[in-house]
Order: C-alpha cells, then sequence, then structure tokens
C-alpha cells in the first residue's frame, strides 16, 4: 500500500466564500470533502493540516515549519520497509508556491521520494475549479515520479528549481 502524507497549508484551494465580509478566506481544510469526491485504490492518505493562509503572507518561518513537515512525512515509521512506496503532497497557494518548492529544494537533499506541490487556481467551493484535478494529479504523480521536489497541476510535472508561474497562462511552467 502506498502511504500519501497530505500536508495543507491554505491557499486558494481551500478558500471558502465568507458572505458577510463578500470575500474569499482560508478558515478550515477542505481536503476531508474534496477526498471523499475520489476513489483511491491501495492509498492510505495521512493527513498533516499544518495552516490555513493565503501564500502571499507565508512567511520564513512559515516555510521553515513546511520544510519540518516534510522532513518527518519522509521519516521511517516503525515497521516500515524500505521498499514501502511513499510520498508528500503539499497544497499551497500559487501565488508563491515556486518560492516554496525553491526553498525545499534547497533544503532537502537526498531525497528517496517524490515531494509534490500542488494548488489551483480557482477555489475548491467555485465552479469550473482546477482543485480536484489537481490534488489528483498530485497524488497520483507520488507513484510515478523520481525522487525530489516537483510542482504538479493541470497535467504537467515540473521538477525544480526552476519553476515559475505563469500568470498570463494560469499555470507553472519550467524555466529550464
Amino acid at each position: 500500500m502506498r502511504r500519501i502524507t497530505l500536508i495543507t497549508t491554505g491557499g486558494t484551494m481551500e478558500k471558502e466564500y465568507d458572505e458577510r465580509a463578500g470575500v474569499l478566506v482560508n478558515r478550515r481544510s477542505v481536503m476531508d470533502r474534496m477526498l471523499r469526491r475520489l476513489r483511491l485504490e491501495d492509498v492510505a492518505i495521512v493527513p498533516m493540516p499544518l495552516m490555513h493562509k493565503d501564500s502571499m503572507d507565508l512567511t520564513d518561518e512559515d516555510r521553515a515549519l513546511i520544510v519540518s513537515a516534510t522532513r518527518a512525512a519522509l521519516a521511517n515509521a516503525t515497521g516500515e520497509t524500505d521498499d514501502d512506496r511513499r510520498g508528500v503532497v503539499i497544497v499551497h497557494g500559487t501565488d508563491t508556491l515556486c518560492v516554496t518548492g525553491e526553498y525545499l529544494h534547497q533544503e532537502l537533499g537526498g531525497l528517496r521520494w517524490p515531494v509534490v506541490l500542488t494548488g489551483a487556481m480557482r477555489p475548491y467551493e467555485l465552479q469550473r475549479s482546477d482543485s480536484v484535478q489537481n490534488l489528483t494529479e498530485a497524488l497520483f504523480a507520488t507513484d510515478l515520479l523520481d525522487p525530489g521536489v516537483w510542482a504538479v497541476a493541470h497535467g504537467r510535472a515540473l521538477r525544480f528549481p526552476g519553476v515559475t508561474k505563469d500568470r498570463d497562462r494560469g499555470t507553472f511552467v519550467s524555466g529550464g
């Protein structure tokens, strides 16, 4: 069985509409609702809610916390063998996902499994959201990608370093 740790940090994917204020906000994770819509055979999802922030509000301390959580998720658990397949998916806001991806790439050497960052351009709650697609792709990618830090969205897997957000196209691209 594959074990995927799902670290949630907030971002657009998890935003909800606040009717009173008329704005989208990060209050709580929507991952449980999203995961219930998926059929995942032979996959154990280990949720790790870390924070509920817009990525524009993330600090260096927040990024250090993401690195620590990722290290903890990748550490061998009692009873696991080296053959057990695992990965980490980090749900992150797209505005600074690439900053965090570069930071993870610098800080996490010698990875044995993939670390996949994903996000959405439109919140899960809105019509035409890319949230479920990107989450599904990211979870699936942990079984296919080589060890390293990746951005997965819109049918593409891009390896750090050198991933950037193309705001005109509304997706991620590789700079090299």
